[in-house]
């Protein structure tokens, strides 16, 4: 038997690898691929869920190698056996830094004075600033700490919650008494059980007046009706990169409630995402030619080692 063989997008063509490399433009199209020796596959960056179903077809399939940081939307789709990575750290910088940019913009009004631009009306107004602000990050994985290190020199004060506690992290037994006292409140957690709803009505109930929650998670971590609750009593406000649903509908109420910025799932959608995607897809590739555990594993599993 030849090689296994890496299925790749397009884009992936030159890459600097000796592993045998197979490139797409329609995922779905495999009548001339030699299926049986295909053994790593990268899936369209964010492709809808229909096209993650031939992984069937690959009968010798050992790894799935995602573009993205999240995985909950593949994880039904992978065969027993098969080693399913994510692409943790490849969107960190990226979407860190539009997480603080909506963070500003919502903060200083920048959205309400670009809607004003157009009929030429000079909104001044005084608008909260970033600095002194309390700042909550929830998560403090990669993503996290990028926005935590983005946000330290602004002079706001951070405190971080995640599943377990740690030196200089809290356990999210705290957010009782965290979500009051902070005045921007982040969701920067993969989506799980654990996560889903998160930010219900309890939660949302719990933050202090005027507060800001930004979602740069997973939109099914937030209770999108108790959002539209809370907002629409003008309590608190949101800065949403993700929604639930994906894409959020024409006629949403989030569209029009004031206090709410949304951006179309775009933190990972920058020039920062290319050359970092194609670093990471490199070293798993050479990873799994020289039987070495690959990195960024999430269903438990580590692929038998390359064999011709």
């Amino acid at each position: 038997m030849s090689p296994l063989r890496a299925f790749l997008p397009q884009v992936f063509a030159e890459l600097s690898t000796d592993v045998q490399v197979i490139t797409y433009r329609d995922f779905v199209d495999l009548d001339d691929v030699p299926c049986d020796e295909v053994g790593f596959v990268v899936p369209p960056y964010m492709g809808p869920p229909a096209e993650l179903e031939v992984f069937t077809k690959f009968p010798n399939l050992q790894v799935v190698q995602l573009l993205t940081a999240g995985y909950d939307h593949a994880r039904q789709y992978i065969p027993s056996g098969v080693t399913l990575c994510n692409a943790a750290g490849v969107h960190d910088a990226s979407t860190a830094e539009l997480a603080v940019g909506l963070i500003i913009a919502s903060q200083r009004g920048i959205d309400d004075y670009a809607k004003a631009m157009p009929e030429g009306i000079w909104l001044h107004s005084v608008r909260p600033s970033l600095a002194d602000r309390r700042v909550l990050i929830i998560g403090a994985g990669g993503l996290g700490t990028a926005i935590r290190d983005r946000l330290a020199p602004f002079e706001v004060e951070i405190a971080t919650v995640a599943r377990s506690e740690r030196e200089g992290v809290s356990s999210l037994t705290a957010l009782p008494e965290l979500l009051p006292w902070a005045e921007i409140v982040i969701l920067a957690v993969p989506l799980s059980e654990e996560t889903r709803g998160m930010a219900d009505a309890t939660f949302l109930g719990q933050m202090s007046d005027s507060a800001l929650l930004v979602n740069m998670a997973r939109g099914p971590v937030v209770d999108t009706e108790a959002l539209v609750d809370q907002v629409s009593s003008g309590r608190i406000r949101a800065a949403l990169d993700v929604t639930d649903p994906e894409p959020l509908p024409q006629s949403h109420p989030l569209w029009q409630l004031p206090g709410v910025l949304i951006s179309p799932h775009v933190g990972g959608a920058s020039t920062a995402f290319m050359p970092r995607a194609q670093s990471m897809v490199t070293k798993q590739l050479n990873r799994w030619a020289s039987g070495v555990p690959l990195h960024n594993v999430v269903n438990g599993e580590q692929p038998n080692k390359v064999t011709s």
